[in-house]
């Protein structure tokens, strides 16, 4: 974090993420088309380049606008199913989906 950008600290899903103007994150996912605006309303703290404010949860009046760039498959992680003395062995793979979203705009 740079001093003076205005960020934000926003809940999307089960998951909080401090963000600046032009961050690119990845979320759950979430059924928008590309190009789509996501306007998110749950903002937890806001800096405006001079004073900071804190949400009891969230902040009134503040919202944070996301720009859809797609949805794309995490990596891959190994899932194994193994039962002692029975020779039951079992793996299995497991990409997770995700949204990649860009901040357009951060409005405390």
């Amino acid at each position: 974090m740079t001093d003076k950008v205005p960020y934000a600290v926003i809940q999307l899903g089960a998951k909080q993420y401090l963000l600046e103007e032009g961050d690119q994150i990845v979320a759950e996912k979430i059924d928008l088309k590309d190009g789509e605006v996501l306007t998110v309303k749950e903002v937890l703290l806001g800096y405006d380049g001079q004073k900071t404010t804190f949400g009891q949860p969230f902040l009134k009046n503040a919202s944070v606008d996301l720009v859809m760039d797609g949805t794309k498959k995490g990596e891959k992680i190994l899932v194994a199913k193994f039962k002692a003395k029975s020779r039951y062995r079992k793996v299995m793979g497991h990409r997770q989906l995700g949204s990649h979203f860009t901040v357009k705009a951060i409005n405390i």
